[in-house]
């Protein structure tokens, strides 16, 4: 497997993410017959969140893991990065969409973690 390879799973996963969560909002408002925001319905405001949140977070951090393979990071960063991010954004949407706290409190952390290393890795490969 080459960074650019393994980077392709993680960013493959989160998009299947982003699908998911997406269906879920999408039926939900079929099913509440709300076509524009949340009609008050609470699980449509907790599905609408979660994709939300997922929206916010994924792009940029899939875009620096990207730029990181042609940074030539090794392999070990991109699967430290992407799995450590990918593994927060899956118990967050968990810890969100079912009001398990401490998954969504750890989905968080991780999320960040793996912000936190694509940034270092960008910022470090970028001036070496």
């Amino acid at each position: 497997m080459t960074p650019i390879t393994a980077a392709a799973v993680y960013i493959g996963v989160n998009i299947l993410i982003l699908f998911y969560l997406s269906f879920r909002v999408v039926g939900r408002r079929q099913s509440a017959k709300v076509s524009l925001g949340t009609g008050g319905d609470a699980d449509l405001e907790v599905r609408t969140r979660a994709h939300g949140n997922a929206s916010e977070y994924i792009p940029i951090t899939m875009l620096g893991l990207f730029v990181l393979t042609q940074l030539a990071a090794p392999l070990w960063a991109i699967h430290a990065v992407g799995g450590v991010f990918t593994a927060g954004r899956l118990a967050h949407a968990f810890g969100l969409s079912t009001s398990t706290l401490p998954a969504r409190a750890g989905g968080m952390i991780l999320t960040w973690l793996g912000m936190l290393g694509a940034a270092g890795g960008l910022i470090y490969l970028a001036v070496a």
